[in-house]
C-alpha cells in the first residue's frame, strides 16, 4: 500500500520548492516536514538555498506560516523566500453585499481613484481626474472629471455629486450624454442612474423611488 507523502521537495533553478499537502491535518503536515528535514545533516557552512513553500489551497494565518519558517530555518543554510497559497476563487461580485467606505481628498488631473464597493468621496474630482467603483459613487463635492460606477457590470449603480459637472459619466457599460447636457447649474445634489438602458439625472431627494422599485422587482 502506497502512502501519499505530505511533503514533496523539488529542485528548481533558484533553489527548492516544498509542495505541502493541502488536504491533511496541519499537525500531520508539520510532523512530516520536521521528519524530512531531520534526515538531512545541517550544513551551516554550505551555500544558501532559497526555499519556496507552496501551500496549495490551504490558507494559513501568519503564526502558522511562522511555524513552518522556523522549522526550515533549522536547516542552517535554508532561507524561506516565499510562502504562497493558491489564489482564492473569485465569484461574481455581489452588489447587495457592498459596503459604503469613505475616502477623503481631492482627485486631481491625471489621477484615478479605484474602489471596490460603494464609495463616499469627501472632496472634489477635478477635470482630468477619474473615479471608478464597482458600486455606487457619492461625491460630497464637485464632480468635474470622469466617474464610472458599477464598473463590474452592475447597472443598478448610481453616481451622485453635490455639484454635477462631469466630463463623462459611466454606469456599467453605458456612457453618459455629452457633457454640456449635464451643465444644469442646479443648487441641489443630483444623481445619475440608468433607466431602460439610458442615462438619467434627478435630484438625490428622489433616489428612494428607484431604490424602492429595485427592491420590489426582487420581491423584497
Amino acid at each position: 500500500m502506497n502512502v501519499k507523502s505530505l511533503v514533496t521537495i523539488k529542485g528548481i533553478k533558484d533553489g527548492l520548492v516544498f509542495l505541502l499537502d493541502d488536504a491533511c491535518e496541519l499537525e500531520a503536515l508539520i510532523q512530516e516536514l520536521e521528519a524530512k528535514l531531520e534526515k538531512h545533516e545541517q550544513q551551516l557552512a554550505g551555500p544558501i538555498v532559497h526555499i519556496q513553500i507552496k501551500l496549495g489551497a490551504r490558507q494559513l494565518p501568519e503564526e502558522d506560516k511562522e511555524r513552518i519558517r522556523s522549522i526550515i530555518r533549522k536547516q542552517g543554510n535554508f532561507v524561506v523566500q516565499s510562502i504562497e497559497s493558491d489564489p482564492l476563487p473569485v465569484g461574481p461580485a455581489d452588489y447587495s453585499a457592498y459596503k459604503v467606505e469613505t475616502v477623503t481628498g481631492i482627485v486631481r488631473s491625471g489621477q484615478t481613484l479605484e474602489h471596490e464597493g460603494h464609495l463616499l468621496l469627501l472632496g472634489d474630482v477635478n477635470p482630468g481626474g477619474a473615479v471608478r467603483s464597482t458600486g455606487d459613487i457619492y461625491i460630497m463635492g464637485a464632480l468635474r472629471g470622469v466617474a464610472h460606477a458599477g464598473c463590474a457590470g452592475h447597472s443598478e449603480a448610481i453616481i451622485a455629486a453635490s455639484l454635477m459637472k462631469p466630463t463623462q459619466l459611466r454606469i456599467a457599460e453605458v456612457i453618459s450624454r455629452p457633457p454640456d447636457e449635464w451643465a444644469r447649474g442646479e443648487s441641489w445634489m443630483e444623481y445619475a442612474y440608468l433607466k431602460d438602458g439610458a442615462m438619467q439625472i434627478d435630484k438625490v431627494a428622489h433616489l428612494h423611488h428607484i431604490r424602492n422599485r429595485a427592491l420590489q422587482a426582487k420581491g423584497v
